[in-house]
């Protein structure tokens, strides 16, 4: 089990990417949350087995149609477990 934090930047935000984001988590069985942030990037964080993970993450690097991904900085951090399902946070 892994823990990835995720900083996306670009047209992220109004484009239903925090909704995209948790559908796709259900869909590869991951925990965590996504939400906006002030400054216009989207926060992920995401904990699961290393090959959905990944997954999710590669999604994000497409986003939802509407939106146009600049950049994701992917940071890998130690798995807690602290999540019992996958959230947006608002």
């Amino acid at each position: 089990m892994i823990r990835a934090h995720l900083f996306i930047s670009g047209r992220v935000q109004m484009v239903l990417f925090r909704a995209s984001t948790q559908r796709k988590a259900k869909k590869f069985g991951v925990k965590g949350f996504v939400k906006n942030l002030p400054d216009k990037r989207v926060e992920v964080v995401i904990e699961g087995e290393q090959e959905n993970v990944q997954k999710l993450i590669e999604w994000c690097r497409k986003g939802p149609m509407l939106a146009k991904i600049k950049d994701v900085a992917v940071t890998q951090e130690n798995y807690t477990g602290e999540f019992n399902k996958f959230s947006i946070l608002y």
